[in-house]
């Protein structure tokens, strides 16, 4: 059966992952983590990963590359797989105060935000980027449409 989890300690992210089933090509069930942290981790990660010394809303760290629209086989990633059989393919930290400020900046409530920041990090980690007008218009289509499914809207 095709599963898909993001784990979470601090937030139940279920239905967001119940609604990105569509966007995974994998016949194994597969898992991402999230993390939310204060601005001084967040900050402290993005030094060290993209050497960006600033609070940022939300970073990625993917454990394949190349995914971007493929098939997922778990058989070519099993370094990946976990104890209980999931692909895992990474983890989304999101800051916490960042994710409230943005939510009253743009007029929507919190949960919404950590839900967008969320399923942007997830689009990350399954090899979408931003980095291109023609990629940023594909993965904001791919998070709408995720976000649409579970009447999270701004």
């Amino acid at each position: 059966m095709k599963k898909f989890t993001i784990y979470c300690e601090q937030f139940d992210f279920s239905s967001l992952a119940q609604a990105f089933l569509s966007e995974i090509k994998c016949a194994c069930p597969v898992l991402c983590e999230v993390v939310l942290v204060d601005e001084e981790q967040i900050k402290s990660l993005n030094a060290q990963t993209r050497g960006v010394d600033a609070v940022t809303d939300v970073l990625s760290f993917p454990t394949l590359e190349n995914v971007k629209g493929k098939r997922l086989i778990k058989s070519k990633n099993l370094a990946d797989v976990d104890e209980d059989g999931n692909l895992f393919i990474g983890s989304i930290v999101v800051c916490e105060k960042r994710a409230k400020e943005q939510a009253e900046q743009f007029g929507h409530g919190y949960i919404r935000e950590l839900h967008y920041l969320t399923a942007h990090g997830v689009c990350h980690l399954l090899g979408y980027d931003h980095m291109q007008e023609d990629e940023k218009k594909e993965m904001r289509k791919i998070e709408e449409r995720v976000l649409n499914k579970i009447n999270v809207t701004r």
